[in-house]
């Protein structure tokens, strides 16, 4: 009989622990469901700012509009009104999803420490990549990486650009007292190129006709050397002398990092957006005329021949008194994605010669917006 009690008593209470757990479970599931209820709705309050706040500086802007062509304000005011207005969406657009993170975090980390998981909207919407935008912002070179909640309203009014530059082309010397046609130089052999980076900046606070282009390129120039020719350097005199066996080829490379600078005209078209607006020179005509200065980093003349039958490679670097300083003209004309592209050297290849030769380029740029 006691051993009857004892079972019956053993079943009562795992009946009861049963029933407990699972009241338990059933109202931490409650209690999770209500939580991502609450978050839900303010992940959904949080998508709604950035439309909200839209909507407001458009009606804003509308207004200062109509200010504008009533005769109430000036054009420069009310360039000025639309900046303070989108300035003041953007705060207002940060401030909000800053408030709302942080309700959403506080409900995180209590249901988490009562050992209830939860996790918002924003933990699994992704990273978003993103070059320019839509057709209506052409000319705002810009890119975002990163989380699409962490996407911020982009500035009102970018002055500001970047820029990689690549440019190829024909090169070859000017010889004093020589004519282009007779230099020692291949026309078609020679070739330069040019690497870099470039800011533009627009000058004027209400015009974008004038820009200034700066930044830095590597450059290398190269001569290819015809009639069987090479360069010599005898004591400190850079001369061509042939050479006693059959080159197959000859040629004599500078690298240089330079810094150049232009100034940049031509026309722009104005885009407007909701809460910000660029200059756009997209298939414009662009004039850019400037210089350049720099350094050389290294000159070499590679040769190769057979002797003997064998076929042979001969490097020589940095024996042929190259100036050091690098300076010298430059300008581009474009009327789309391509500018055709003049350089010119005003520093003499060779330093402290008799007779001076000048470097000049011709090619394409394809650093155009």
């Amino acid at each position: 009989m006691n051993t009857i009690t004892k079972l019956v008593v053993y079943l009562v209470l795992s009946l009861s622990f049963t029933s407990l757990s699972a009241q338990t479970k059933a109202a931490d599931s409650i209690r999770k469901a209500e939580i991502n209820q609450k978050i839900s709705a303010l992940e959904e309050k949080k998508s709604k700012i950035e439309e909200e706040e839209k909507e407001s500086l458009k009606t804003k802007i509308s207004i200062i509009n109509k200010r504008l062509d009533a005769g109430e304000i000036t054009a420069e005011q009310a360039e000025n009104l639309k900046k303070e207005a989108a300035k003041v969406a953007a705060l207002n657009i940060e401030n909000r999803r800053d408030i709302l993170d942080k309700q959403i975090a506080l409900l995180q980390r209590n249901a988490n420490e009562a050992g209830l998981y939860v996790k918002s909207d924003t933990e699994t919407d992704g990273y978003l990549f993103r070059i320019g935008g839509s057709k209506d912002n052409r000319g705002d070179s810009f890119f975002y990486l990163g989380e699409k909640s962490k996407d911020k309203l982009r500035k009102y009014d970018l002055r500001t650009s970047t820029d990689v530059v690549f440019a190829i082309g024909f090169n070859n010397a000017i010889i004093e007292g020589q004519k282009l046609d007779d230099s020692p130089y291949k026309i078609g052999g020679s070739g330069f190129i040019e690497l870099g980076y470039a800011w533009k900046t627009r000058i004027l606070e209400n015009s974008n006709f004038f820009r200034l282009k700066y930044g830095f390129s590597l450059q290398w120039n190269k001569l290819n050397i015809k009639n069987n020719n090479y360069l010599v350097n005898n004591d400190g005199t850079i001369e061509l002398e042939e050479f006693p066996m059959n080159l197959k080829k000859a040629k004599f490379r500078t690298t240089n990092l330079v810094f150049p600078m232009h100034i940049e005209f031509g026309p722009s078209e104005k885009i407007e957006g909701d809460h910000y607006f660029r200059y756009s020179t997209h298939k414009k005509l662009k004039i850019g005329l400037g210089g350049y200065a720099g350094i050389n980093l290294a000159n070499v003349q590679k040769l190769k021949y057979k002797q003997d039958g064998d076929r042979e490679k001969e490097k020589q670097k940095d024996e042929f008194e190259a100036s050091d300083f690098i300076y010298g003209l430059s300008g581009y004309v474009s009327l789309g994605d391509v500018a055709l592209y003049v350089k010119y050297d005003l520093n003499p290849i060779f330093k402290n010669q008799a007779i001076d030769q000048n470097n000049i380029s011709v090619g394409l740029r394809f650093d155009m917006d």
